[in-house]
């Protein structure tokens, strides 16, 4: 029966939002379950004021209403101590690789912190029970740890939960290996360039756009003969993490004429 073997601490990141959107929406709830190496964990969690009204239709799903964080600090009050919390820490979540670590680092990079996500393990628990199961949250609770998963929605149990289905997902799947490299590599759809998923590598290696109608096309090669398309992301609704990828990806390419 594999465990989960760490050489650092393993950060179960779960959060409650405004909205879906990475370029737009902000945090409003983030909770962290910190599984350390010797197995001792520790739980924060903080609620914070958006800075933007809370909609009522994201209100309905986690209950959060601006009157309850109106007196909560801001993201970028708390910042330094999230930076400390999550300092040497690998990461994980359900369904983080898409939305909670990139809206994460959103965070970070509005208050002008460069949050260090490339030298950090990234786990997204809901990719390998999509893979082996194909269910939701309250769904992978129950097949398996057979309990219902109450207070669903709220960061804290969301986040309780996760921790709990990856440690009994490596009890059922003996193919499973406990290591944080291994769950990296499982868990990941597909190798993302940026953290929104808007680039990604191809077979060969090459970065590739992953949307509209250059999908499947080198971005050095849709930059060099489209230049505009880059003028029109860097003016448009996508992520300041997706921005300064493409940023690296056309100035890399402009070194190499």
């Amino acid at each position: 029966m594999p465990a989960l073997k760490l050489n650092r601490p393993l950060a179960f990141i779960d959060l409650e939002t405004t909205g879906t959107s990475i370029a737009s929406d902000r945090i409003i709830e983030i909770s962290i379950v910190k599984l350390m190496p010797d197995n001792t964990t520790h739980t924060e969690t903080f609620r914070l004021n958006p800075t933007i009204p809370i909609p009522p239709d994201s209100s309905a799903i986690h209950g959060i209403y601006d009157k309850d964080v109106k007196d909560s600090p801001t993201f970028k009050q708390l910042a330094p101590a999230f930076l400390k919390i999550l300092e040497h820490c690998d990461l994980a979540g359900y369904n983080s690789n898409k939305f909670d670590i990139p809206l994460l680092v959103e965070e970070f990079l509005r208050t002008e912190i460069d949050f260090d996500i490339e030298s950090r393990k990234l786990i997204d628990v809901q990719n390998i029970f999509h893979k082996m199961e194909q269910r939701t949250l309250a769904a992978a609770y129950k097949f398996y740890c057979n309990k219902d998963l109450l207070g669903a929605h709220g960061a804290e149990a969301d986040a309780k939960a996760t921790f709990e289905v990856l440690l009994a997902q490596l009890q059922k799947y003996d193919t499973l290996e406990g290591t944080v490299a291994f769950l990296q590599k499982f868990s990941s759809a597909n190798e993302s360039v940026d953290l929104a998923g808007r680039i990604i590598r191809d077979k060969k290696g090459i970065e590739v756009f992953n949307f509209g109608k250059h999908k499947g096309k080198p971005v050095a090669e849709v930059f060099k003969s489209e230049p505009s398309y880059y003028n029109w992301m860097m003016e448009g609704d996508f992520s300041l993490s997706t921005k300064r990828v493409i940023t690296k990806l056309r100035l890399k390419a402009f070194n190499k004429q």
